[in-house]
């Protein structure tokens, strides 16, 4: 039986390493790295403290940011997709 998986390729257009930070300090690298980019960009965060992985894209989506993707990296490791979108 085949099984594929279709993948959808998102163009990143910049990567914030937060892996060693804690809460409340990987969502506010994340807002700020947010706010110095342009509408429809793309950030891909990567985080290796297990609450960040659940915090840190709801407080995103709370302030406006379109979620795109939340996945693990490795054993420690989780990327958290994220659009710069326009705020309404």
């Amino acid at each position: 039986m085949d099984v594929s998986l279709e993948v959808q390729e998102i163009q990143i257009n910049k990567e914030l390493n937060l892996k060693g930070k804690i809460c409340p300090y990987t969502f506010i690298e994340s807002m700020l790295a947010l706010e110095d980019m342009e509408i429809g960009e793309v950030l891909r965060i990567i985080v290796d403290y297990p609450p960040a992985v659940c915090d840190v894209p709801k407080s995103l989506k709370n302030e406006g940011y379109e979620i795109l993707d939340v996945r693990p990296v490795n054993e420690t490791d989780w990327a958290i997709v994220v659009k710069n979108t326009e705020f309404k």
